[in-house]
């Protein structure tokens, strides 16, 4: 779905592929919290490769011998990346069994696990219990003037880029939003709770990047409009409306403040005027008022998002020719793609083509 948005920055400088290698994408949690020190659940912090999130709970769960519904994430974690996160697994008057064990069970040809800490706590890791993502790329085959490529590079940097979700919260060739649809059709279908949540979060997601395009091409997605609601960078606080002032437009440079788009639900809008009318025109044909009605239905409530993502301490490097390294740190909830979409057509290499998961042990 972000390869199909509006970019920000112009035409793109390069071409490249990435995820020849997991390393060539890395991602580690930034954690939000310390171990407690003391309770029934045990957290780890684990380094894997060649598996997803929900693929590692199951292996938790398995190597404990507790119910899934005891093993806890904050994060979501891509399987084609070396990625480091953390994890809870109830284990109440329970001694941890062998890390060893669990390792050895992670293992395979095109997989790897590894317990960087342990720890005691004493709640399960709830969803979005992490302070951000930092991220280190490694894009290959770079085709592109090095100079351009730098210059794009310091503009995403002192201007950030439109904060989109990216194509995972949207499925296999985009397929949730329609599976959302069948879904809001068919109310009385039986679904489990978690393809629920992961339906109505694709909903969500399509209505605002629908927003942000239409404000990506309208050139107003980082200075605001009339009526606009503002986030509070690195926060989820909102204020506004409220007329136009010297302090706000500074506060807006600054990138202190963010112009946000709507995610969906029940209530109204808390845009007014040219932001309000942007939204309802952006959100006016058939299949966004399903959307629209499908999610008021499910009874979510209006919520904001930014619609500018600030890349905190962007770095890059040319590690050799045609080999170009970035770094960066992104707020929980926040997509690399968005960084990368804004370069230009970025491949996948060779790592897509491992074999399915297959859970290993007896």
């Amino acid at each position: 779905m972000t390869s199909e948005m509006p970019t920000a920055h112009g035409a793109p400088v390069l071409s490249a592929t990435i995820r020849q290698h997991p390393e060539d994408f890395r991602v580690d949690e930034i954690d939000g919290f310390e171990a407690s020190g003391a309770g029934e659940h045990l957290l780890l912090t684990i380094e894997k490769s060649g598996m997803n999130t929900a693929f590692v709970a199951r292996l938790l769960a398995q190597w404990a011998g507790v119910d899934g519904r005891s093993v806890g994430y904050a994060g979501l974690k891509d399987r084609h990346a070396l990625t480091t996160q953390r994890f809870t697994v109830q284990l109440p008057g329970r001694e941890a069994p062998d890390i060893a064990a669990l390792e050895a069970l992670g293992a395979g040809a095109h997989q790897s696990l590894r317990v960087l800490a342990q720890a005691r706590h004493a709640r399960k890791l709830p969803r979005g219990a992490l302070a951000g993502n930092r991220f280190v790329l490694t894009l290959r085959d770079v085709v592109g003037d090095a100079a351009a490529i730098d210059m794009r590079l310091q503009t995403i940097a002192d201007r950030s880029v439109p904060n989109y979700f990216g194509e995972q919260r949207f499925g296999h060739d985009g397929g949730n939003v329609d599976k959302a649809l069948r879904m809001f059709a068919a109310p009385r279908r039986r679904i489990d709770r978690e393809q629920r949540a992961m339906l109505l979060s694709a909903a969500r997601s399509a209505l605002f990047n629908r927003v942000l395009a239409a404000r990506v091409r309208a050139g107003d997605w980082d200075t605001g409009l009339e009526g606009e609601v503002w986030m509070l960078d690195g926060s989820r606080s909102l204020f506004g409306p409220e007329p136009d002032s010297p302090e706000v437009a500074a506060r807006v440079t600054a990138q202190d403040i963010h112009p946000t788009a709507p995610l969906w639900g029940r209530g109204m809008l808390r845009s007014a005027g040219a932001a309000a009318a942007c939204e309802a025109a952006a959100l006016d044909d058939a299949q966004s008022l399903a959307l629209r009605a499908g999610l008021e239905s499910a009874g979510l409530s209006q919520e904001r998002r930014a619609t500018r993502l600030r890349p905190g301490d962007l770095q890059w490097t040319w590690l050799a020719p045609g080999v170009l390294q970035l770094g960066f740190t992104l707020p929980a909830g926040c997509y690399a793609t968005s960084v990368l979409a804004e370069l230009g057509e970025i491949g996948n290499g060779a790592v897509r083509r491992l074999p399915a998961e297959t859970p290993t042990g007896g």
